[in-house]
């Protein structure tokens, strides 16, 4: 056991340290000037990602806009449960983004799309959306990116093919960022 625990934690760090710092220092330069402009960020993803994109709305809006004023405005588009089973359903999954997308977002607001492989049809659906509509994608990938990566206006690739250490990056990710900008006056 000790060296499965070994092992998982030298992959994190080496995953994490193979992600870019200017992207990140890119993303955060974008998502300031989002709060800025009182633009909208809306956040999506599937499985462990939604629980991510659950989180980071949270801590955009409560950790990283304390004291300032506009505050964050972070909405994660996973956590309306009967609108999502109602788009799943009367039309189909790839739409339960795309369709919430249409009714919300505006020209400049910006979408983080969290997806590990950056394949899932409904997440690649929604960042075509919002490359033709105007709308900034930020995404953070796992694998190689996916189709996602070259949709993307913003990537922070984890270059790793294990969905835990993956999404445990992405967490970091959120926290990273989330924390750099609650520190900005």
């Amino acid at each position: 056991m000790k060296d499965y625990v070994k092992e998982y934690i030298d992959k994190l760090e080496q995953g994490l340290r193979a992600i870019d710092p200017m992207a990140v220092a890119e993303v955060i330069d974008v998502l300031e000037r989002a709060r800025i402009e009182r633009r909208t960020l809306f956040i999506i993803g599937n499985g462990g990602s939604a629980a991510t994109a659950s989180h980071m709305a949270n801590d955009l809006q409560k950790l990283a806009s304390k004291g300032k004023t506009p505050a964050y405005r972070a909405i994660a588009l996973t956590d309306n449960v009967p609108l999502l089973t109602a788009w799943g359903n009367d039309e189909d999954y790839t739409a339960v983004f795309v369709r919430q997308l249409e009714a919300l977002a505006r020209d400049g607001d910006l979408l983080i799309a969290i997806t590990g492989s950056g394949n899932s049809p409904n997440i690649v659906r929604a960042a075509e959306w919002a490359r033709n509509a105007g709308v900034t994608t930020i995404a953070l990938l796992g694998f190689d990116g996916g189709k996602v990566k070259a949709i993307a206006d913003h990537a922070l690739l984890f270059p790793e093919d294990h969905y835990g250490r993956i999404e445990d990056a992405h967490m970091i990710l959120d926290h990273m960022i989330a924390n750099y900008l609650a520190d900005l006056p």
